[in-house]
């Protein structure tokens, strides 16, 4: 795995599906790592102990913050520089969706699924970028998005624009904050064995369909999503910004017969 001793991670929804894995690869890469959480403050406790007590010194921190709200964002920065003195990597994975077509989609849930999976990307990348450059040193932004940033997603069109929107977040930040060292990179997952897609796991029918439409046969399992982060947070990735890394088993090349 690619080294990150030294640095200092934050992850939003960190203490959950693919934000508790990239939490658990970062921190075994060395790294100190600051869990973001709005629920379940048990989980993320439970978190910080069990990582503290694994490096035998303090390596993590859980912090409630809400990150649809901007000066919750900067809370999360603060509280890790001062618990760690610095950031290096900040990674935008919190997300929700909703499942509602164009015609269906309320006003209040379009704006919650924006405030959370989009809002919460640029305000996070604005707040890590200003504190790299205070810091006087280069620093890495990883937008977790989907392979919905390219791909359409018939009924759950919310989702889908938010990913978008995150594909040139990243490529914008990325030309503009390139020439002061710091890199803005996307990382898309495809389908992945999480909470958020529990109602397909649970149907069997659901899953032959989706395990018969990727090339690999299978969904991801969370940690194969972390170590792509990892590898993008470090010096290995150290040329690469302004781009996504799918890791989708190949769907979306799959869903066009190539």
């Amino acid at each position: 795995m690619s080294d990150l001793t030294g640095k200092t991670v934050v992850v939003t929804g960190g203490n959950s599906g693919i934000g508790a894995a990239i939490v658990d690869a970062a921190a075994a890469a060395g790294a100190n790592v600051v869990i973001d959480y709005v629920a379940h403050p048990e989980i993320a406790g439970q978190m910080e102990q069990q990582l503290d007590a694994a490096a035998g010194h303090n390596e993590a921190l859980a912090v409630d913050a809400d990150v649809s709200r901007v000066a919750d964002l900067q809370k999360l920065c603060d509280a890790a520089v001062t618990e760690f003195g610095r950031v290096d990597v900040w990674v935008n994975n919190a997300g929700i969706e909703t499942r509602q077509s164009v015609l269906d989609t309320p006003e209040a849930d379009f704006d919650r699924v924006i405030a959370i999976n989009l809002k919460s990307a640029f305000f996070g990348t604005q707040i890590a970028a200003r504190q790299f450059i205070a810091q006087g040193g280069p620093g890495v932004v990883i937008n977790v998005t989907s392979v919905h940033e390219d791909w359409p997603m018939p009924g759950n069109s919310a989702y889908a624009v938010s990913k978008g929107g995150m594909r040139m977040l990243t490529r914008n930040a990325a030309c503009e904050l390139g020439p002061k060292g710091i890199r803005v990179v996307g990382l898309g997952p495809g389908a992945v064995a999480t909470p958020i897609n529990q109602g397909t796991l649970d149907d069997p029918a659901k899953m032959r369909s989706l395990d018969a439409a990727i090339p690999l046969g299978r969904m991801a399992q969370p940690d194969e999503i972390a170590k792509a982060a990892v590898f993008l947070a470090s010096d290995d990735a150290a040329y690469m910004t302004a781009t996504t890394l799918f890791v989708d088993g190949g769907i979306m090349m799959g869903s066009l017969g190539l």
